[in-house]
């Protein structure tokens, strides 16, 4: 019951990751996420609340992810150099890197 995935969104509702029940619960007690859908399967007793399981929380503050490089390819560094050659400056569709 407290290993059900809950999908976890940043501040602007970017998806982040599949969390479990138990951390989400953490989370939004902590204040640092609010609970948008609840899972209808039940409910997480403590000791002074019953709390609905949550599916789907939103953290209240935004976490910056880092964007993932592009990787250059081959192709794609000849036509951006036009095809010439950055030694001697001869233009050729014969190059190599």
């Amino acid at each position: 019951m407290v290993n059900t995935p809950v999908l976890v969104l940043n501040q602007n509702y970017e998806p982040l990751n599949v969390s479990r029940v138990r951390r989400a619960v953490v989370l939004v007690m902590r204040g640092k996420a609010e609970t948008l859908e609840n899972n209808d399967s039940g409910v997480i007793h403590t000791a002074n609340n019953a709390i609905a399981m949550p599916s789907v929380i939103r953290l209240v503050y935004l976490v910056k992810r880092p964007r993932p490089e592009k990787k250059l390819t081959r192709h794609e560094v000849f036509q951006r150099d036009n095809y010439t050659c950055q030694y001697c400056g001869r233009k050729t569709r014969e190059l190599s890197l």
